[in-house]
């Protein structure tokens, strides 16, 4: 045993330090959210610079955030820091989503999948920006089980966390047997209340999978809006693209579903893409900016390229595409700030062998409104609020600031609910805090949760020693440290060269196009 010991003491030695801001090369799969200018990053991989050197993708077992109120001469984007606690304890999962929830200073983690171990019992986490700190807020109820690659979206003016589709497997849910499933349910949380509820998905009955979900401010309560990923209509046998043209709507307060063609330059079916809405000062226009993504067929190795979808008139706008095809890549986060831009940051590149923009750790910011009279521009401190660009103008109207005149499709909208819900805003009761906030109100103690503790950390670091040590008599080796709140660990566990979990024994390049879920045949 003690040689063991030795010889895990000796790799730990021998590994060299990775630094999460001096090393980076790119990031993928990862989940992020905004809280008080602050963007927070976690889980998914990370590849080390130089790439030629660290061929592997590397569990992301930092949570990590950029500063939104700095833009170093330097570097033209929010600086990054790696100084948050993030202890053993916590899982860093892929495909999985923060929920923020900005009234009560926390974010929540839901789903994901796990690598190299076997998922854990559903139990949904939260991390308080406040003290930097994470809770246990338990099984969730109703039999809500955990998936990765669905579409997600936090409301924090409702405090209301949603998902809808996604996968099931084995390395997402703890006892899974056979193979990955997607689902058609939308799952709601509670952040008030800690209670979630499991709803059905769009009235197509289809499961569904690595599309995007927005939160748009129409109708009583506010609108859903879902499109792209995968579908799986037969018994999940065969997975198919989802049509682009296909908007799936979902009114909050009635808790019902719509449809809804959607017209133009409509881009190419695509899954693991990222996007961001935002909205005319006067809501007469909401625009959806999507960028990148993975394609299926010729297509499979993904997009360099941004679109918008303007509603309610249901128009897709192609806005930038690069001219020589780019670099495309997919499994990557859009994060809408100050209203006027969004950082895009990661992803992993199938045709590329390069870092993806080390000095700026692989962020990459969009002038929703070229205030700046570009679409890719340096972050800027400046833009706080929203312009509709002149591209959007041309085809609903108006001006910069709203007075959009195509309100409705050209054709009609699918459903005569829908333009009732698009000609109101929505109107939300202002939310009060469940626990006392500095400079706020006193609140009602908070839902009951666990902290985790430092006794459960040392005991389940214990655990990992002995795991580890399983793991090098079995010829493998992963050297995993405690991490420390001042300083990060120094090196993270070692994943299979696929751009995500693979769930099957083929093992492919970090730069392949490959995903475990889309079916080839099909």
């Amino acid at each position: 045993m003690l040689k063991v010991l030795g010889l895990c003491l000796f790799v730990n030695l021998s590994l060299q330090q990775k630094d999460p801001v001096k090393d980076f090369c790119r990031r993928f799969a990862h989940q992020s959210a905004v809280i008080d200018r602050r963007l927070y990053i976690d889980g998914g991989f990370v590849n080390w610079n130089p790439i030629s050197q660290n061929r592997n993708n590397y569990t992301n077992s930092w949570l990590v955030f950029q500063d939104l109120d700095t833009s170093p001469p330097s570097i033209e984007v929010p600086q990054l820091y790696a100084n948050l606690s993030k202890n053993l304890s916590i899982p860093s999962v892929s495909g999985g989503i923060l929920w923020q929830d900005d009234v009560n200073k926390r974010f929540y983690l839901y789903g994901g999948d796990y690598s190299n171990i076997s998922p854990n019992a559903p139990n949904l986490l939260s991390y308080d920006i406040l003290h930097d700190d994470w809770h246990s807020l338990g099984t969730p109820s109703k039999a809500i089980q955990s998936v990765s690659y669905g579409g997600g979206v936090a409301i924090s003016e409702l405090g209301q966390g949603y998902v809808l589709g996604g996968w099931l497997s084995n390395n997402s849910v703890a006892g899974w047997s056979g193979g990955p499933l997607a689902t058609n349910s939308l799952i709601k949380y509670d952040m008030n209340t800690n209670d979630w509820t499991n709803n059905t998905g769009p009235a197509d009955s289809i499961p569904r999978a690595e599309g995007v979900m927005v939160y748009v401010p129409a109708s009583d309560d506010g609108l859903l809006v879902y499109f792209g990923g995968v579908t799986a209509p037969y018994n999940n046998d065969t997975t198919l693209p989802a049509p682009m043209s296909l908007i799936h709507i979902y009114d909050i307060r009635s808790s019902k579903w719509y449809t809804q063609t959607a017209v133009g330059d409509a881009p190419l079916s695509r899954r693991k893409f990222c996007a961001g809405v935002v909205w005319a000062p006067d809501q007469s226009s909401y625009n959806i900016y999507l960028y990148g993504g993975m394609g299926f067929g010729a297509n499979e190795t993904g997009f360099d390229d941004v679109y918008i979808l303007t509603m309610p008139s249901f128009k897709w706008i192609r806005w930038w595409e690069s001219s020589d095809g780019g670099k495309p890549h997919h499994s990557l986060s859009c994060n809408v700030v100050g209203g006027g831009q969004m950082l895009i940051i990661g992803g992993t590149f199938p045709l590329n062998d390069e870092c993806d923009s080390p000095v700026t750790w692989g962020t990459h910011n969009l002038d929703l409104g070229k205030v700046s009279g570009k679409m890719w521009n340096d972050y800027s401190l400046n833009i706080t609020s929203y312009l509709v660009p002149p591209e959007v103008i041309s085809v609903v109207g108006g001006s910069s600031t709203g007075g959009a005149t195509a309100t409705a499709p050209a054709a009609g909208f699918d459903n005569g609910d829908l333009g009732v819900y698009f000609a109101q805003k929505a109107s939300v009761a202002v939310r009060s805090p469940t626990r006392a906030i500095p400079g706020g109100t006193s609140a009602p103690p908070e839902t009951s949760s666990t902290k985790l503790s430092t006794g459960a950390i040392v005991g389940i670091a214990v655990g990992g020693a002995v795991i580890l040590i399983a793991l090098l008599l079995g010829g493998c080796c992963f050297v995993v440290r405690h991490r420390k709140k001042s300083a990060p660990p120094s090196n993270t566990a070692e994943v299979a060269y696929n751009p995500a979990p693979s769930y099957s024994q083929t093992q492919f390049g970090p730069h392949t196009p490959q995903t475990p879920y889309f079916d080839q045949g099909q």
